[in-house]
């Protein structure tokens, strides 16, 4: 992938958010580090980065910390940002921006466990958000039954207007079936200017990194969306039984 910018310094980031510990795994490793087909989850996430030309890639760490660094150690260049307390996605973003100050460019934003995500997915994600010139760009889904994730909700140009929770929707909004995935495009300047504006004012006192998206709009920017082909692309692994129904499909060659 070439360059998201004419900065020396703007080539496209990653970053990785695996700071959390799944309870809903039910064992005390971190969720990033269950093995899909052969290799932790976070692995998968980390090949598709670095194959879609993202560097540096830096991994957010939080639960076992010490030992999700031990555990990837051979992967050489993977930088490491500590996330102390787990206050949100927008807080372990907070945490790697000091890692994102004065480069220029883009930075994609993944989930550790979401390990079926392509390379060529987050070069698409990449080359919409600078055609569009955004300040941020959603990779969304397409989803037959969309209960449990947040509706994306389009303006006239076909940018984001809201991501709109799936227990703050209206029956309307509940209709979308179009859902955000937790992967996002920033330009990496609007992304920091965002950060220090986001705010724990909600019932769970955290830091929503979907926040920065009304920040930026507000702000007159402009915040895309690109559609992800196939859906079971953005699929997280929450607890056990996802994990084997992952399996099945990846030892079948569905993926």
């Amino acid at each position: 992938m070439t360059p998201c910018s004419s900065d020396p310094g703007g080539a496209c980031a990653a970053v990785i958010l695996a700071a959390g510990k799944g309870t809903r795994m039910k064992s005390d490793r971190p969720k990033v580090m269950h093995v899909l087909a052969g290799r932790e989850l976070v692995r998968w996430v980390i090949a598709a980065a670095r194959a879609a030309g993202l560097d540096p890639v830096i991994l957010v760490v939080g639960h076992q910390a010490e030992s999700v660094r031990e555990a990837l150690a051979d992967e050489a260049g993977l930088r490491f940002v500590l996330q102390a307390e787990q206050l949100g996605t927008g807080h372990a973003v907070q945490m790697a921006a000091p890692a994102l100050e004065g480069r220029g460019g883009e930075v994609v934003i993944l989930a550790g466990d979401v390990p079926l995500i392509r390379a060529e997915t987050l070069r698409a994600l990449v080359d919409h958000h600078r055609a569009r010139g955004a300040a941020a760009t959603v990779l969304t889904a397409e989803l037959d039954d969309p209960a449990g994730y947040g509706r994306i909700l389009r303006d006239a140009a076909g940018n984001v207007a809201a991501i709109r929770e799936h227990r703050d929707a209206s029956a309307a909004e509940r209709a979308v079936r179009e859902v955000n995935s937790g992967i996002y495009c920033f330009r990496v300047d609007a992304l920091l200017a965002a950060l220090r504006e986001l705010r724990a004012d909600n019932d769970q006192a955290e830091y929503y990194l979907t926040d920065t998206l009304a920040i930026l709009r507000e702000a007159g920017e402009v915040v895309a969306a690109r559609l992800c082909g196939d859906p079971v692309e953005i699929a997280g692994v929450n607890d056990r039984a996802q994990l084997a129904s992952m399996e099945r499909r990846v030892t079948e060659g569905r993926t």
